[in-house]
């Protein structure tokens, strides 16, 4: 091949339009894949445990499980009481003059085991039962989760941290979701003296569906009747161990080696 012809086949091979064309390709594909990678969230959060703290000692496993559940429990009622006087501000109104301050005041009257006025000195489930009459006529959302807080607190043996002396009786957590899963279905389907719902809470027609309130009250549900499983489990397994160590006893012992 001379020098000439040498020549004209770098220019070939330079100037081919194949080459611009795949490399237009290439910059599109990834300009695609830098979009598709910008559309899909990439921060869906991670797990964190708390600080230790020195009261730890004092807590079993299952004592931390049911403390930890607990204090998700009450963050998931606050969160629906904020949902439902959004969804109701005329209920904050009678309570405080802003829908802050009177999530605040329940927050306090549920943490401090506080009375709340408007239910009569009422607690535990006859609390819950008065919430959702029909003619109740006080701030219902307060009323609601003040009696609901309570009634879970109440299955739990009037505590929400629990240490080693501390013993919950399944049952009782267990029937605490079951009366959450039935004031739901009341607040849903009872209506006030207006004929109107007690309270707006779930979102269903044709402008959207807003299912919040319910998902969060079904993660409060679950979390009872996982204690209440887990608690129930762990007792049946402490009787089983005990008879495996009865029944081992004799297998155990040592022998002897000379």
């Amino acid at each position: 091949m001379t020098a000439a012809h040498a020549h004209c086949h770098e220019t070939a091979t330079i100037g081919s339009p194949f080459k611009p064309v795949a490399a237009l390709w290439a910059v599109a594909l990834s300009c695609l894949l830098l979009a598709g990678c910008s559309s899909v969230p990439t921060n869906h959060g991670k797990v964190e445990g708390e600080s230790f703290r020195s009261r730890e000692l004092m807590q079993s496993d299952s004592n931390r499980m049911a403390t930890i559940a607990m204090k998700e429990n009450l963050d998931s009622l606050f969160i629906v009481m904020d949902k439902l006087y959004r969804r109701n501000p005329a209920q904050w109104r009678k309570t405080a003059e802003s829908r802050e301050a009177a999530i605040a005041y329940v927050r306090i009257a549920v943490m401090e085991r506080q009375p709340w006025n408007e239910l009569q000195n009422k607690r535990d489930v006859a609390a819950l039962s008065l919430a959702l009459q029909p003619d109740f006529e006080g701030d219902r959302v307060a009323a609601f989760i003040y009696a609901a807080a309570d009634m879970m607190i109440t299955s739990h043996g009037g505590r929400t941290s629990f240490t080693l002396i501390d013993g919950l009786d399944p049952q009782h957590v267990f029937n605490a979701a079951r009366n959450l899963e039935i004031a739901n279905w009341i607040l849903n389907s009872r209506r006030a003296q207006d004929g109107k719902p007690l309270l707006l809470s779930n979102q269903l027609g044709d402008d959207g569906r807003n299912l919040s309130f319910e998902r969060e009250m079904g993660k409060i549900i679950g979390r009872l009747d996982l204690i209440a499983s887990y608690t129930t489990e762990r007792y049946r397994r402490a009787v089983i161990g005990y008879g495996q160590g009865l029944l081992a006893g004799p297998f155990m012992q040592f022998l002897p080696v000379r």
